[in-house]
């Protein structure tokens, strides 16, 4: 038997946040297969994770259509669905292998989760002009992100938290440039405390608008951190169903802290 989770992360409230599917397996099947379950899901993420090998469970993280180098959201749902399924001890710190972002850990402190994960570099970069067209034109700063979810994603800060929330994406656009599209902003003030405003589009490996993007937050953290002059920030991701994710910044790791709740459990058959 094959279990499998569904499980909305970086919230506490069902069918908000961003979905993952986790599939728990005893050793790696073909890759096709792997491709094939994450179709079938049609989640932005899907992870596999497997039984523990000298100190780590290895696990990796599928879009519909490509394997991605790191995945925040579908890492706390892995971590959430261990825990809750009895098959790791209730919050027990754990860690993972991964194939291009070294190990990654997951912990529980209080009702959150917290994740050890790599941050991204992001020197500042003058954007091509069809990106910035993209965008609307109005971009005050840029970075070029490697291997996010693609071999080049755009982060490209706005004029403001209204810009972000009133970008309209353009797929097929977007896909003539060959990029994924991070955009940021600088919250306005209001309450909550939320410091920066994002929302994330990745049509190159299958996701149109991401609801909830924690690999792009380990780009956002040394991003603000800098500009803002501090390292703790809360971010809210401005899609349709929306999260929030408290950042860390500490050297060249990032601390994502978040909430999760599971929708369904079950089991594969195929």
């Amino acid at each position: 038997m094959t279990r499998l989770f569904q499980v909305d992360a970086f919230t506490a409230t069902p069918f908000s946040g961003n979905p993952a599917a986790v599939v728990l397996l005893e050793r790696w099947p073909e890759d096709e297969w792997l491709r094939r379950v994450s179709a079938e899901m049609n989640l932005a993420e899907t992870a596999f994770v497997l039984p523990e090998r000298d100190g780590a469970r290895p696990l990796r993280w599928f879009t519909p259509t490509v394997e991605v180098p790191l995945c925040g959201h579908a890492t706390l749902a892995t971590a959430h669905a261990l825990w809750e399924s009895g098959l790791e001890p209730d919050g027990a710190p754990l860690a993972f292998a991964t194939r291009h972002s070294g190990q990654v850990t997951a912990r529980r402190d209080g009702t959150h989760i917290v994740l050890d994960l790599p941050a991204y570099a992001v020197a500042d970069k003058q954007p091509p002009d069809d990106v910035v067209a993209l965008a609307g034109g109005a971009v005050r700063g840029a970075a070029l992100v490697d291997d996010l979810a693609g071999d080049r994603t755009w982060l490209l800060e706005l004029e403001s938290e209204a810009a972000v929330r009133a970008f309209r994406a353009d797929d097929a656009a977007l896909l003539a440039t060959g990029c994924g599209l991070v955009l940021t902003a600088a919250a306005a003030p209001g309450p909550g405390g939320v410091d920066v405003v994002s929302r994330c589009f990745f049509p190159g490996a299958g996701i149109s608008e991401d609801p909830v993007t924690g690999a792009a937050h380990c780009a956002l953290a040394p991003y603000w951190a800098p500009r803002l002059g501090r390292d703790e920030l809360l971010g809210y991701q401005a899609s349709p169903r929306g999260g929030f994710v408290r950042m860390r910044l500490a050297g060249d790791r990032v601390e994502l802290r978040g909430q999760a709740v599971t929708v369904f459990t079950g089991e594969l058959r195929g």
